[in-house]
């Protein structure tokens, strides 16, 4: 039964409506820039909703995107969960294999697709196997005006956007729906097998967003301005539009492939307060500002997540920019973030190496959640920062289950609990630092080495500008790490090696040291722009890289 006190999407979009509707929503896209406010931007819902229901869309249904972050991916986040169907946000960097998985898993039945992607889609569709995969679709909408209709595509039956709501009232009759309702869709990156779909109810979408507008999330006000870099493919980018709209602040995406520039010109015109994304971008944020005159004065926090901040990072924003520096960390099952790094109060009297150890932490989990630290013996860890044991979280937004996928739902859940498969410490604060993935873990002679840790270390260097670590087989040790470093331009690479193993012998035991250090011109990195460890070990797995040297003394 529907009750008007269910916890759905909906609610946000009126408060934005009718309480902010000047707040503009900026977008970059390939025409140009296009701005519009929140009083349009609800007209422009109400047509795609419309929309939708001329197309046959029904309460269930899922409709997916394979979009950037644009205004037009920002309408169908509301658009579409709130007449009852489902979201279903698609990575466009998949291989073509894994992206008919999902389509077909999916069963989508409409796939809204922006034109610089239909290539790589129309290439799953034409693909082996795409016809069957994609016999659900009954409509490929193309995101721009008429004039990006190609003169024949396998992407059938095909429209624009603009013509698919052109025709649709503004006023809408939304219906009821419930709040246990599926509302959004995402399949993780199935690095280890094909992706497994996880679902977001409307209320877990609710409770998501309450989450994260408070100071102990991610202290979002009306009077903020967010560009989400992260993908709004990837996990609702982080759930920032929602949260936004909630807030009634300003919009503003980066739209195809931004790079640096795009990104320093946006957060300069659009005084952009709080943006988001993983490590790599604000890296190529930072090496670009070295060498570029950029204003970014109005920036206040950068939201990093997805894989380690580096405290180098933390400490230069900081220092060099005075922009503070959220860690946070989440999973696609957690919809999905789980923890920020804010530092308690009196910590700000911390001499400042005390204050960037803390704020380097995955951090402190947001309210609503709970977590227990499950070490190897099935016990719950001490909390004195150094015993590792895995992290399992459970909580109004963390989900119960994978899509159709009972195997998997016995090897990762238990008793509500989802087991996170992320190896942690949690020190006498309550600060959760992530050690490694589970299969990141390097395991040397008995003992356990953090790949995130010298990653950490290495990437604090001045003249590297991306560095990983990983383990790799040993005839005597079982694991040894090996680092892999993209350098700066003309730096020399000798001098480097014996700068970096000697910052780690001086940090770290003198065991932790890689047994050897390669420079490559650039770590591969997965479809959501983490280090992908899992190619490096495969394009390495050879234990002639260490299998001559031996680790120094543990003595």
């Amino acid at each position: 039964m529907v009750g008007a006190t269910d916890q759905t999407l909906r609610p946000f979009l009126w408060r934005a409506e009718k309480l902010f509707s000047d707040r503009e929503i900026v977008s970059r896209t390939h025409e140009g820039i296009t701005r519009y406010d929140y009083a349009e931007y609800g007209d422009r819902v109400a047509q795609l909703a419309g929309a939708l229901d001329g197309a046959g869309v029904e309460a269930g249904d899922r409709v997916a995107t394979f979009c950037w972050n644009h205004h037009r991916h920002f309408e169908t986040y509301f658009g579409i969960p709130s007449i009852g169907a489902q979201l279903h946000t698609i990575n466009p960097l998949l291989p073509d294999h894994h992206i008919q998985h999902i389509v077909s898993d999916a069963e989508d039945v409409v796939v809204f697709v922006d034109p610089s992607l239909a290539e790589k889609l129309a290439s799953a569709v034409a693909a082996e196997g795409g016809e069957e995969a994609f016999e659900s679709v009954e409509q490929f909408v193309l995101m721009g005006d008429e004039s990006v209709l190609p003169d024949e595509s396998p992407l059938e039956p095909l429209t624009d956007y603009e013509s698919f709501i052109a025709d649709e009232s503004t006023e809408y009759d939304w219906p009821d729906v419930s709040e246990d309702a599926p509302a959004g869709m995402c399949y993780t990156s199935g690095t280890t097998g094909a992706p497994k779909g996880v679902e977001y109810t409307q209320q877990m979408l609710w409770a998501h967003t309450m989450a994260t507008l408070p100071q102990a999330g991610l202290d979002i006000g009306a009077d903020d301005v967010l560009m989400p870099v992260v993908p709004m493919f990837h996990v609702n980018a982080w759930g920032m539009p929602f949260s936004t709209t909630a807030a009634g602040a300003k919009h503003v995406y980066p739209g195809p492939a931004p790079d640096p520039a795009d990104l320093a010109t946006l957060i300069e015109e659009e005084g952009v307060t709080l943006t988001a994304g993983v490590p790599t971008v604000w890296l190529g944020l930072l090496e670009y500002l070295e060498e570029n005159d950029a204003d970014i004065s109005s920036l206040e926090r950068i939201v990093i997540g997805g894989s380690a901040a580096p405290q180098s990072v933390i400490r230069r924003f900081d220092e060099e920019y005075d922009v503070d520096v959220l860690h946070a960390w989440g999973m696609t099952e957690m919809s999905p973030i789980g923890t920020v790094s804010h530092l308690k109060p009196g910590m700000e009297d911390l001499p400042a190496e005390e204050q960037y150890a803390k704020r380097a932490k995955q951090g402190l989990f947001v309210p609503g959640l709970e977590f227990t630290v499950v070490g190897e013996d099935g016990s719950e860890i001490e909390w004195d920062g150094e015993a590792f044991g895995e992290l399992w979280v459970r909580g109004p937004w963390v989900t119960t289950d994978y899509f159709q996928r009972p195997e998997a739902n016995e090897e990762d859940f238990e008793e509500g609990w989802l087991k996170t498969g992320d190896v942690v410490t949690v020190d006498p604060e309550g600060y959760i630092q992530i050690v490694d993935r589970a299969k990141d873990v390097i395991k040397s002679g008995g003992e356990w080495i953090s790949s995130v840790e010298l990653e950490n270390a290495l990437m604090a260097h001045d003249d590297v500008s991306e560095a990983t670590v990983v383990g790799v087989p040993h005839e005597r040790w079982q694991e040894r790490p090996v680092a892999f470093v993209v350098p700066k331009q003309g730096v020399d690479q000798d001098v480097l090696t014996d700068e970096l193993l000697a910052m780690v012998k001086d940090e770290f035991p003198k065991w932790w040291a890689p047994d050897d250090v390669l420079f490559i011109e650039e770590i591969p990195k997965t479809a959501t722009g983490k280090f992908s460890k899992k190619d490096l070990r495969e394009e390495y797995a050879d234990e002639s890289l260490v299998a001559g040297k031996a680790p120094e003394s543990k003595e």
